[in-house]
């Protein structure tokens, strides 16, 4: 985290900062974890936690209790509780207004929490610098590996200290610390993350002991596909 985002806590709130820093690795999972303790690191700002409200099928209401409804976070979707803190970077997962620059994968930093809306600054892209209000809306997973249709009514965003190898498509960064504590498993995605930062002096690179014909040492893998080339 030190790497990535050197004196944190005193670049609280500067839009440039955060849209030239970031950490990435491939799974949500990881990218959750980091998120949060990168937001509980900073312990001198005030958070606010906004509540979904999640819905299934009428007819199917009875057989899935609320508690587990609240417990899924399927790719693509924002928390059950969302917590937000001013100043932090966040990650639009929906496309709202695409001539606004709010698309899907688009950067902002929250400049204020309010009870129905989200005021941001936009932080990437074209439209970087411009000010918005986010509102709730209804979101439904995109890929739904479930019995069901999750309906989950939140603010379509996530913290984005760290975000997926796959949202950094196309994005240009000053520092980049890419975590792997396991293997990429797409096409391509090692290349993606190794070449965002401007220079070899941006990339910082976490993986794990491991082994190439039987030799050992610090070592990942790349995926690549024959048939793609």
């Amino acid at each position: 985290m030190k790497e990535s985002f050197p004196n944190l806590s005193n670049n609280v709130g500067n839009g440039e900062y955060f849209a030239k820093h970031v950490i990435l690795t491939p799974t949500n999972a990881d990218v959750h974890d980091i998120n949060s303790l990168c937001c509980e690191s900073l312990s001198n700002i005030q958070s606010k936690t906004y509540i979904s409200a999640d819905s299934v099928e009428e007819d199917l209401g009875h057989v899935f209790p609320m508690e587990y409804l609240n417990s899924l976070t399927p790719s693509g979707m924002p928390k059950h509780k969302l917590e937000l803190k001013v100043g932090v970077p966040v990650l639009l997962l929906r496309n709202l207004n695409p001539t606004q620059g709010l698309c899907n994968g688009t950067r902002l930093m929250v400049t204020g929490l309010h009870p129905h809306v989200i005021e941001a600054k936009i932080i990437t892209g074209d439209q970087a610098g411009q000010s918005v209000f986010l509102p709730r809306i209804t979101l439904q997973p995109s890929d739904n590996g479930m019995p069901f249709v999750l309906r989950r009514r939140q603010f379509p965003l996530t913290l984005a200290f760290a975000i997926t190898i796959n949202k950094a498509q196309g994005q240009t960064l000053e520092k980049a610390a890419v975590y792997l504590p396991t293997d990429v498993f797409g096409h391509g995605q090692l290349y993606v993350a190794l070449s965002r930062p401007t220079s070899p002096a941006g990339l910082k690179v976490y993986t794990q002991n491991g082994s190439i014909n039987n030799k050992q040492g610090v070592y990942t893998k790349n995926v690549v596909y024959r048939s793609v080339l």
